[in-house]
């Protein structure tokens, strides 16, 4: 069965999904890592660590804002962008599952079929 979650949806898990799309590329990952580095960056300084140009920075810093990843703050001419806190617990949520659950010893399957119970 195919699900189309843009009419179905996953319940709880849409934010999930936002912010692991929106994170999934490799220039917007440099931006969230230099963010937890950093804590706060103006947004002219990232074209140095993703070494991109700045209308570029400008497209992906909005792609994150829209994911709720990222809030900006004007101060004068510039914009300064942190993580929102609550994608930063979610990422870190879903990495901690990820990493318990690639510990946990693999359930293993049963190849036989079980009896059929006789009438």
């Amino acid at each position: 069965m195919v699900v189309n979650i843009e009419v179905c949806g996953y319940s709880g898990c849409v934010d999930d999904i936002k912010i692991l799309q929106a994170i999934a590329e490799p220039t917007r990952l440099a931006i969230v890592r230099q963010l937890a580095s950093d804590g706060e960056v103006c947004a002219c300084d990232f074209t140095d660590c993703c070494g991109v140009s700045q209308p570029t920075v400008s497209h992906h810093l909005k792609v994150l804002r829209e994911a709720g990843v990222v809030s900006g703050e004007h101060r004068g001419t510039w914009i300064y962008y942190r993580l929102e806190p609550k994608a930063a617990a979610r990422i870190a949520a879903l990495g901690h599952l990820l990493s318990a659950g690639a510990q946990r010893e693999p359930k293993r399957v049963s190849t036989t079929k079980p009896a059929l119970a006789r009438a």
